[in-house]
């Protein structure tokens, strides 16, 4: 059974899922978790105003992978790999970044893959679909992944044996962005909501002239702002991920935890069960664009189910890496 490990770094977290591999005739390989841990880096701190990443945040990140490519020694993985997303994809001193990530993974001879937002999508349906099958949701499947700098939203079907994309597209609003450019105040002003709002809905009229909306069985969210509004509408007083995947909130109650948590100031953020740290400044611009995207499904597909998945680019990731080594 080989064992593989996948890093996903993102604008706002770096994440690390090192699995074995299950492989099954005539089926897709099952991956079981032998770690799964996130850190809160920021790699993407500034980028949109500055085009570059910031040195602190830069050195955050790379001993983050220090530690990963650690892991994945000790752990004795058969083979890896690094996806880098959006931040990277931005700042002009991206190949510093590079540079460190390909030191640090030297023994396994790999550097960080700068991916399209084409590709990021498709590794976040590839990841997020297989439970949400096996549970019994219908398709076709639309695939939300919200990140610090892009949102990207895939539409395609899914079964036991594999999944097949038929239109991604990625769009540049993300927590950390929408953060940064619109919400100042704390909590953020209805102007600022309303300014925020308007970039959203402009990024989802892009992704609804390239993926269509319509038709949807199930609208799968997954990372860390949707799970993170998913627990608030579950009211749940610590993060469970047991709960949170697959979970099935109706799309009213997605619109008032959204409402809340852009409500609550930053203290009160903070002192939520669920909330991680370093999601406190940023969930609410996360919930507005969950909440828009979900509105303008519902919109588009009235009978759509709304799906929270705790599997994402980081399961598709290394589901890639699975069937590279087993052919």
């Amino acid at each position: 059974m080989p064992r593989v490990g996948a890093i996903d770094c993102g604008t706002n977290s770096i994440r690390l899922l090192i699995a074995d591999v299950e492989v099954r005739d005539g089926a897709a390989p099952v991956l079981t978790d032998v770690v799964r841990e996130m850190d809160v880096v920021r790699l993407g701190y500034g980028v949109d105003r500055t085009g570059r990443i910031d040195p602190a945040a830069m050195e955050r990140t790379l001993a983050a992978a220090d530690r990963y490519a650690k892991a994945c020694r000790e752990h004795d993985v058969s083979g890896v790999r690094f996806v880098a997303t959006s931040a990277s994809r931005d700042a002009s001193n991206a190949a510093e970044f590079i540079d460190g990530v390909r030191a640090a993974f030297a023994d396994f001879g790999i550097a960080p893959e700068v991916i399209s937002g084409a590709e990021e999508a498709e590794l976040s349906f590839t990841g997020a679909t297989g439970d949400v099958v096996a549970a019994g949701h219908p398709g076709p499947y639309l695939v939300c992944d919200i990140g610090g700098g892009s949102t990207e939203v895939v539409r395609g079907e899914a079964a036991p044996t594999g999944s097949v994309v038929l239109q991604a597209y990625s769009a540049d609003v993300g927590c950390v962005r929408m953060t940064e450019r619109h919400l100042a105040s704390d909590p953020p002003t209805t102007a600022e909501i309303e300014a925020a709002t308007a970039d959203i809905e402009a990024a989802i009229d892009a992704i609804a002239e390239r993926v269509e909306l319509s038709g949807a069985g199930t609208l799968v969210g997954l990372a860390g702002s949707i799970t993170t509004v998913t627990a608030h509408a579950l009211r749940l007083t610590a993060y469970d991920p047991a709960q949170i995947h697959l979970a099935q909130i109706p799309p009213e109650r997605i619109a008032e935890s959204a409402a809340e948590l852009l409500a609550l100031p930053r203290e009160e953020r903070a002192a939520l069960g669920f909330m991680h740290p370093g999601r406190v400044d940023v969930i609410g611009a996360g919930a507005l664009v969950w909440d828009r995207v979900v509105a303008r499904v519902v919109a588009a597909s009235p009978q759509v189910s709304v799906v929270t998945s705790e599997h994402d680019i980081l399961d598709g990731i290394a589901l890639g890496v699975a069937r590279a080594l087993t052919g």
